[in-house]
């Protein structure tokens, strides 16, 4: 059974997911897109403020800001890669 900080920061990390597709719109393999380049950001954001020991905003043993910001970070990077405007069409 998980415990009350991982299910707080998967909560999280879903309504980041979520609000960026909200926000951003598409269709239901970006929303899917969006939640996991969320879970993945949240989570890798989480191992870098461990490792490099950022503790601010921290909800117990959670760090917030830098899971916050790879989150973030992950959801530009899944919207710059799929963005329509973002392919070329040929001109012919």
């Amino acid at each position: 059974m998980p415990g009350p900080t991982l299910t707080f920061g998967f909560v999280f990390a879903t309504l980041l997911g979520a609000l960026f597709h909200l926000m951003l719109g598409g269709d239901v393999r970006r929303l899917a897109l969006f939640l996991l380049a969320g879970w993945v950001g949240f989570a890798l954001g989480h191992l870098a403020g461990v490792a490099f020991g950022v503790s601010l905003f921290s909800v117990g043993a959670l760090r917030m800001l830098p899971a916050t910001i790879g989150a973030l970070a992950l959801l530009v990077l899944a919207h710059a890669l799929t963005s329509r405007t973002a392919k070329r069409r040929s001109t012919r």
